[in-house]
């Protein structure tokens, strides 16, 4: 471990496995930035995506034991378990409704956040190539890659059978390949 608060990965993770309140509070100051990212592309509400990020990091905290270095990066699982909160407080009852209650106003301040956060998430212009998609295709890369749905949310989301998403997402990717080498 080097002086500095600046540890690997193999030792962040064990800090935390013992319970290191300065190995907590650097995964703190270091990723939830990133994080509260993830967070604000599914739910526009700042203060409940402040919350939801809250609830996150005591995952994190409880949980670190499950992480797994062979199946991905620490930072892959915690965007995942993020991914996946913020997911979970949106489909609850009283979010579903405070995103049907949005005023115009508010409606307006949201479009022009939107604006400025796009230009971050499509720096390759990939949202472009995606246009050029057959609709079936593009909505199945629009809601997998743009808003982090899993198969099986696909799957629900457009009452398809999983195997047809799985084929259909196949089919897709070869048809983005086709238009971006073209």
């Amino acid at each position: 471990m080097q002086g500095d608060n600046k540890y690997t990965e193999e030792e962040l993770v064990q800090l935390l496995r013992n319970k290191s309140r300065v190995a907590f509070s650097y995964l703190y100051d270091n990723y939830a930035p990133a994080l509260n990212g993830i967070i604000l592309r599914t739910i526009s509400d700042e203060h409940t995506a402040k919350d939801v990020l809250q609830d996150v990091f005591v995952k994190i905290w409880n949980n670190v034991d499950q992480y797994d270095a062979l199946k991905g990066r620490l930072f892959t699982w915690m965007i995942n378990i993020a991914r996946n909160a913020a997911i979970d407080k949106l489909r609850s009852k009283g979010e579903i409704m405070k995103a049907k209650m949005h005023t115009s106003e508010n409606a307006v301040e949201m479009a022009g956040e939107h604006l400025k956060a796009e230009p971050i998430t499509d720096l390759i212009g990939l949202k472009k190539f995606v246009s050029e998609l057959k609709p079936e295709y593009r909505s199945l890369i629009e809601l997998a890659y743009f808003s982090g749905f899993t198969m099986d949310e696909i799957s629900k989301t457009l009452e398809v059978p999983i195997g047809t998403v799985k084929t259909r997402m196949r089919s897709a990717l070869k048809q983005l390949r086709e238009v971006y080498q073209n």
